[in-house]
């Protein structure tokens, strides 16, 4: 079957349409605080509107039916022209000089990476930014979050059947849980708990922040994004009361939007039943462990290091210690980004639980990145099974979660996905390398680009910025997001010559 050309172009548009009629809130955000920067969202929105409203008007009803090939060409493609055509303000109102550094930061934004170059680089820093760019940054992520897909069917039933196609390309994890048959009636649903919950946390913010700090705030934290109004972002606040509901909150976003769902429905005993949920909390709550008796000073002065030739950032109490654990581990382990401390002056103990955070993710359906802690899972009981297929050869093993087997396609497609994960990690380091940057912050930028992170080593902690990385390193890096935030299948399969054949 050949790719219909028409009806991806048609879709495309449509996206485009929608991303125009989005950027008029960030005008509206302009004008009411009176910011002369306001009409570059007005003349790009106008652009984007008029493209989108000319492809209705030219459109072919019978063009517009969606296969799986369709499907993955929309999702694989919208993401460079949303990001193309979110940029476009930042370079009109001279917020940044740079199209690669306004491309890289609206990818970062629309991935939910949180990866930000202002603030360093001749760029301004965050809290330089006119608020409506403030919010645009924050608009951005907050749509990439949950899928601007998934959004465009939520609210405009265009794609017919073929819809689904764009369901399953655009959901993370190894399959889509639909939560109702009708994929339209899916995306509102999800939408609807999305919403909900952003507007709990914009309230429960409101007593320690300004309403546009909540708002910004709460977007970034549901969409797992991390990009903050602040220069010190989260930290900044000072706030233990905003620490411990930022917290929570990431990690709600954290948790797969179908068990949201359930819960809802009143069947939590099924939500805690589920073997990824269990999981996902024993590995937060490990990992705020180690980092919190990995950061309380009487527990470094017992640890076997060298810490007495080095001097390590800690905290005298273990109450200060668990705050800040909490906040970074779920914060790297949801792969929001957000920061409240600055973990490479940690000791070596807590370095390294932050480390192995960046490869964990949160849940499958959930608006974080990484592998997912369901890959995790299932590469751990495959391991397991071929040591005990050693010892009993000739024995019918299957693999179980839950009470359910999974099928042999699902764990090739996990197995899969981890080699073209660390590959992809190996990749984008060698190339990071050969743009002449040192391999700890090479290694760094891979890692947290591809998991859609944000902050990373070396060079590129959580207290700096990208800006002073090559232009070619941006690009590497911005496609490393995109396919991170795809899943790297979606993003690579239109790079495969037979995609585009018969």
């Amino acid at each position: 079957m050949v790719l219909n050309v028409r009806a991806v172009a048609y879709t495309l548009a449509i996206l485009v349409l929608f991303l125009g009629v989005a950027m008029l809130i960030p005008m509206a955000v302009g004008l009411y605080y009176g910011e002369d920067v306001w009409w570059t969202f007005a003349v790009t929105s106008a652009g984007a509107i008029l493209l989108g409203g000319l492809a209705w008007a030219l459109r072919d009803k019978k063009e517009t039916e969606l296969q799986i090939r369709e499907g993955f060409a929309i999702v694989a493609l919208a993401w460079v022209i949303l990001s193309a055509v979110g940029a476009i303000p930042f370079y009109l109102a001279d917020v940044l000089v740079s199209y690669t550094d306004a491309f890289f930061e609206t990818m970062s934004a629309f991935s939910t990476t949180g990866a930000t170059i202002f603030g360093g680089g001749g760029n301004p820093d965050i809290e330089e930014l006119p608020k409506a760019f403030l919010f645009w940054r924050s608009l951005a992520h907050w749509m990439g979050g949950m899928g601007i897909i998934v959004l465009t069917l939520a609210i405009l039933p265009l794609l017919g059947v073929g819809g689904m196609q764009l369901y399953k390309a655009e959901v993370p994890g190894p399959s889509a849980d639909k939560l109702t048959p009708r994929v339209q009636e899916t995306a509102k649903r999800l939408w609807a708990i999305y919403v909900g919950i952003t507007g709990i946390e914009v309230l429960l913010l409101l007593p320690a922040m300004s309403g546009f700090d909540a708002i910004n705030h709460a977007f970034a934290t549901m969409a797992t994004g991390g990009f903050s109004t602040k220069n010190g972002s989260i930290g900044q606040f000072d706030s233990l009361y905003v620490d411990w509901v930022i917290t929570a909150f990431m990690f709600l976003a954290g948790v797969n939007f179908a068990l949201h769902f359930r819960m809802l429905r009143g069947q939590a005993i099924t939500v805690f039943k589920d073997t990824e949920f269990r999981v996902y909390c024993g590995i937060t709550l490990v990992a705020t462990l180690l980092i919190t008796l990995g950061t309380w000073q009487p527990m470094m002065q017992v640890l076997p290091s060298r810490l007495d030739e080095a001097v390590f950032q800690g905290y005298a109490s273990i109450a200060e210690a668990l705050r800040y654990g909490a906040f970074q581990a779920t914060a790297i382990i949801t792969t929001t980004g957000f920061g409240t401390a600055d973990y490479e002056v940690w000791p070596p103990l807590a370095i390294g639980v932050i480390f192995l955070c960046f490869y964990i993710g949160g849940m499958a359906g959930s608006t974080g990145g990484g592998v997912k802690v369901i890959r995790h899972v299932l590469m751990f009981k495959n391991s397991f099974k071929e040591i005990k297929q050693l010892i009993h050869p000739q024995a019918i093993m299957p693999i179980r979660l839950g009470e359910r087997v999974v099928p042999p396609e699902v764990m090739k497609n996990v197995l899969s996905f981890s080699v073209l994960y660390l590959g992809l990690i190996g990749v984008g380091t060698m190339s990071m390398a050969f743009f002449g940057i040192d391999l700890l912050t090479a290694f760094g930028a891979t890692l947290s680009s591809v998991g859609n992170v944000g902050p990373a080593f070396g060079t590129l902690g959580p207290t700096e910025n990208y800006a002073h990385l090559p232009d070619m390193a941006k690009w590497v890096l911005s496609f490393l997001m995109m396919a991170g935030r795809l899943e790297i299948f979606t993003a690579i399969i239109v790079f495969v010559p037979a995609f585009w054949r018969r």
